[in-house]
């Protein structure tokens, strides 16, 4: 799975923020040849898509960071939040239908720059805490930092090519990519342009910034 870091130019730090088919099904009750047939339909058979929801999910977060004196770096870990876990999978209420087939066709569906995340990918967040290390200079005050999972959940009926067997109707759960960022309380949320944050971002500045800081104020 590839996975691409984008910059959040507006605190002025090298946060990194989110670095986040067709399917078989067996038809006909005939004989061999009927089976064969029927297979073949449905492996060209269509997806509709409903229901697609697109949204940051918060996977973990470091201790609060406070630095009381000018540093040019910065490190510890990322605990993972306890009760979450994503794992791309799909639910069907029909057999015949692969996950990474229908995982493949929503990403299609979707545009999506990068192959969304497929069975193989290990469930988000990690069981165990990740290390981070910034070395950016000029660091002093209250930081927080965060993981992140860009979650992508969706509806869909799956139609054989001829109508071979009846319509599988299933839900799809990915994402496309994975990361975090660093970012100072001193800065106040951005709501517009490529800096914006999203909600796992927000939720994070609540958290671990001051009370009273611009971050904390404006999540």
């Amino acid at each position: 799975m590839n996975r691409r870091a984008l910059t959040n130019p507006a605190a002025g730090l090298a946060a990194v923020v989110l670095l986040l088919g067709t399917a078989a099904c067996t038809g006909g009750t005939g004989g061999r040849d009927e089976k064969d047939q029927g297979a073949a339909a449905c492996a060209h058979g269509t997806y509709a898509w409903s229901g697609v929801m697109r949204e940051q999910k918060l996977t973990g977060l470091a201790d609060p960071i406070t630095l009381k004196k000018r540093t040019d770096s910065v490190s510890g870990v990322i605990k993972p939040l306890r009760g979450v876990s994503y794992k791309p999978h799909l639910t069907s209420t029909g057999p015949g239908v692969r996950a990474a087939d229908a995982i493949k066709a929503l990403g299609r569906h979707l545009g999506t720059d990068e192959p969304l995340a497929d069975p193989s990918e290990s469930a988000e967040p990690e069981e165990t805490p990740t290390e981070f290390s910034y070395h950016l200079g000029d660091l002093k005050g209250s930081y927080y930092v965060w993981r992140a999972v860009a979650l992508v959940e969706a509806d869909f009926t799956y139609s054989c090519r001829g109508g071979a067997a009846e319509p599988v109707r299933g839900h799809v759960v990915t994402w496309e990519t994975t990361g975090g960022g660093f970012l100072s309380c001193a800065d106040r949320m951005i709501d517009e342009g490529p800096s914006k944050l999203g909600a796992a971002g927000r939720t994070a500045a609540r958290r671990l910034c001051p009370a009273g800081s611009p971050a904390a104020k404006s999540a």
